[in-house]
């Protein structure tokens, strides 16, 4: 009888150490403040996002800082659940679902303070050299054109950096992250440079997940019950307000 007991007491344990695995989503990012952080407590504003929405659904959701290319690589093989905020391109969707948007990026020029240039186009762009992220969604139009040289850095604080020393012409990023991560990593630099008035690109912040991960549509559909419930419950605008994004 006491090994009839043990036996069904380590079966339910086993059990429901299963259904709580099922109920973990793994996330991997780089460093992208305020949006992924790993010096915040909450590690920024999409992890708050991504755990109000699924949270109450009863999933626990785990981060994992790397590179961004390390992050896409391993997301888009399956080993990792989710990206928690990822630009919206047509060659991503191959391989990836992505949720209902978020947030919203505006990407701009970053030039050294006094410089004239003004972004009008591609073909402003003409001899120049651009420092770009690894890795990062531009668009194909950018991504494409031969009129100027790309330069290829790790992160954006790497490429400001480059453009302070006269190692590249432009770098570019949304206003928001170039802010937010020269004020934690080296706020002197602030001093040093000025955005483009116009945008390269406006994109879409959402959660994205492996076509070939079983639990893709899963994961995704949660996110979208629970993005549209902290809308109408008011918890996606208070996030927001907390960063000054609403």
């Amino acid at each position: 009888m006491k090994r009839l007991l043990m036996a069904l007491l380590v079966g339910l344990l086993a059990a429901s150490g299963a259904g709580a695995e099922g109920k973990k989503i793994t996330a991997a990012a780089d460093p992208w403040p305020p949006f992924t952080d790993p010096r915040s407590p909450t590690q920024g504003l999409s992890m708050e996002i991504l755990r109000a929405a699924v949270g109450p659904q009863g999933y626990e959701v785990e981060l994992r800082f790397m590179p961004w290319t390390r992050a896409e690589e391993r997301v888009t093989a399956g080993e990792i659940d989710v990206i928690p905020s990822t630009w919206t391109t047509e060659e991503r969707r191959r391989r990836l679902l992505f949720s209902e948007p978020y947030a919203i990026n505006e990407v701009k020029f970053v030039k050294r303070k006094g410089d004239p240039f003004e972004y009008e186009g591609i073909e402003s762009l003409s001899g120049k050299t651009v420092g770009i992220v690894r890795g990062y969604g531009y668009p194909e139009a950018f991504k494409g054109a031969t009129n100027f040289r790309r330069r290829e850095a790790n992160d954006t604080l790497s490429n400001v950096k480059r453009l302070v020393f006269g190692l590249v012409d432009l770098t570019l990023e949304d206003r928001i992250v170039l802010v937010d991560t020269l004020r934690k990593s080296d706020p002197a630099l602030l001093d040093e440079i000025e955005l483009t008035k116009n945008s390269l690109s406006t994109q879409t912040l959402s959660i994205s997940c492996a076509i070939v991960n079983p639990r893709c549509q899963e994961i995704i559909d949660a996110f979208n019950r629970g993005l549209e419930e902290i809308k109408a419950d008011g918890t996606l605008d208070r996030v927001l307000a907390g960063y000054r994004l609403k």
